[in-house]
């Protein structure tokens, strides 16, 4: 069994061990309680000063916000060093989530990343957007256009593209700009179906076949029948409609030709659903990504318009892999990534009542201590304990009268405050977690 170190200070001292007592671990541990109340202000130099480990301790945790390399710590002991989560009391979810995780992030379902209207915008708009889409997991980027519009600069476009190592689709019916970019080549075609089933002979890509308008399956079987003869390379869209609209219908369509053609390349596009519903995009990606990954669906075509919507190549990206890990390990998808839950807050504990008042009896300074729980805001230091919901009414009780004091009180109490109205934890002097969001580049 490994033996784990948890270092911590003295005020924190009780609710570590209290914590560890509850999680029932499958290790062993010993605590270090160094001479310093707050944890968070022991530089790693100086924990490598003071710390004594045991000689059998095989990995030394120290709390998330204790900062700098933790290098000179390792090289100090020989022993390795992990910095753990910021708040103690989500240790056990830090090591549930830690063990959870390994071999995490393989995927089979591509991305197509839809630049809509792409005839409007400039060679220079079009790339930024690409680079923006590949930084943000797309594999394919998809060049939207109406029929009854044409895209004079197509062919440029394309070959810039394709000089930056972009794969490209086409995702239009109209004839002569899909020649014209076929000059210098790409990658797919959205879509062909009875109406224009002749250009797939002339065209050196892979075509999306969808069912004839206002046809059924009858009519996408006869499409593909006819492309088989040709010789013609095809990806399958049976085609999502819009709730309210044959959602449902189109499900069973997706279901039934899996099942009719049960290897063939398919692909769903599921903007219908998340641009056309007033709901975050996050939950949405995630369901329909679940739905793919049981079809065994081979390409997901997304779009990023409307402003609910934003951040969904990125979203789809994280589903992607958190439910092809939990379909090829046979388990549920939860507690693998918690990236997606980005509004609420994954599981966490909040300290109670009584662990507060008991920090607040230790306390020698005068320095406030700010948390909340699912109820209340808790303010406290050597002199007051304030409990409450409404800022307005706590802030006043402080007794602050020093510019940047209040100023920096009055932006904890209100981060506090928004973390109690979403359910979210709070940790003073941290920014409150946004999921994925929280990532360098997410969903601009």
């Amino acid at each position: 069994m490994k033996k784990f170190l948890f270092v911590t200070g003295k005020l924190a001292a009780e609710a570590l061990e209290r914590t560890l007592q509850e999680m029932n671990p499958d290790f062993a541990y010993e605590m270090a309680v160094m001479k310093i109340s707050v944890a968070a202000l022991m530089p790693i130099p100086w924990i490598a000063k003071h710390l004594e480990p045991p000689r059998d301790c095989d990995v030394i945790y120290i709390p998330g916000l204790c900062e700098g390399e933790l290098a000179p710590l390792e090289e100090a002991t020989g022993i390795p060093v992990v910095r753990g989560p910021k708040d103690l009391k989500d240790i056990p979810f830090f090591f549930g989530l830690q063990q959870s995780r390994e071999g995490y992030g393989e995927y089979q379902a591509k991305i197509f990343a839809e630049i809509v209207d792409a005839y409007r915008l400039s060679i220079d708009e079009i790339l930024a957007r690409a680079e923006y889409y590949a930084a943000s997991g797309a594999d394919v980027i998809d060049l939207g256009w109406p029929a009854q519009g044409n895209f004079p600069e197509v062919e440029r476009v394309v070959a810039a593209l394709k000089e930056r190592d972009f794969a490209t689709s086409l995702d239009t019916f109209h004839r002569e700009d899909i020649l014209e970019a076929n000059r210098v080549g790409f990658d797919y075609l959205l879509s062909v179906n009875g109406s224009n089933l002749d250009l797939a002979r002339q065209l050196s890509c892979q075509v999306v076949v969808i069912p004839d308008f206002g046809g059924g399956l009858d009519s996408l079987e006869r499409n593909i029948a006819q492309l088989e003869v040709w010789g013609v390379p095809y990806i399958i869209d049976p085609i999502l409609n819009p709730i309210n609209f044959g959602f449902t219908e189109s499900l069973y369509r997706f279901y039934e030709m899996r099942r009719r053609h049960p290897k063939a390349k398919m692909l769903m596009g599921v903007g219908n659903i998340t641009e056309l519903i007033d709901a975050d995009s996050t939950g949405i990606n995630a369901l329909l990504m679940g739905i793919i990954t049981e079809l065994e669906i081979d390409y997901i075509l997304t779009t990023e318009v409307i402003s609910w919507a934003r951040g969904s190549v990125r979203e789809v990206d994280i589903a992607r892999k958190l439910m092809f890990y939990a379909h090829q390990n046979h388990i549920l998808p939860k507690h693998l990534d918690d990236r997606l839950i980005t509004v609420k807050d994954p599981p966490h504990k909040h300290y109670s009542e009584e662990e507060l008042c008991q920090m607040h009896q230790r306390l020698q300074d005068r320095n406030f201590r700010i948390f909340n729980d699912e109820e209340h805001i808790y303010v406290f230091n050597n002199q007051l304990f304030i409990k409450g919901r409404d800022v307005e009414e706590i802030f006043p009780q402080l007794g602050v009268e020093e510019a940047s004091h209040a100023f920096y009180l009055g932006r904890e109490l209100t981060k506090a405050a928004l973390a109690l109205r979403l359910g979210k934890k709070y940790i003073q002097d941290e920014e409150l977690r946004w999921g994925y969001l929280d990532e360098e580049g997410a969903a601009k």
